[in-house]
């Protein structure tokens, strides 16, 4: 099991940039996928982004293509989002996740949810 805890999330205005981190716990961290995914208010959770073990493959969802990068730190145990370009169809809880692998350009196998940081994007 890995502990997973999200921070950096806040109020931003459209067209600015907020960067989430995400902090593992357990020595096998550099072995788990992680993803970043979100919920706004009245829809259900959705895939963002996510990067396998070694950082190496990494996909995003359509409408965050182009505008956020997920990254990892592995020396660290993090996991990180910087998100530019904020809008405001971007507010959300963001949720970090630990799984297997990456399958279809998701995250595959999800074992554990981080608690979630707030974003919110004000036009």
């Amino acid at each position: 099991q890995v502990q997973l805890v999200e921070s950096g999330g806040g109020l931003v205005q459209a067209g600015g940039s907020l960067r989430l981190s995400c902090a593992a716990s357990g020595r096998t961290f550099r072995t788990y996928a992680m993803g970043w995914f979100r919920r706004a208010p009245g829809k259900e959770r959705e895939f963002v982004a996510v990067i396998s073990g070694s950082g190496f493959t990494t996909s995003y969802s359509d409408s965050v293509k182009g505008r956020f990068t997920i990254s990892r730190d592995n020396a660290k145990n993090a996991v990180f989002l910087q998100m530019n370009s904020l809008e405001p169809e971007d507010t959300a809880v963001y949720y970090c996740a630990a799984g297997n692998g990456v399958r279809r350009g998701s995250l595959d196998g999800i074992r554990d949810w981080g608690q979630g940081t707030q974003v919110t994007v004000s036009s």
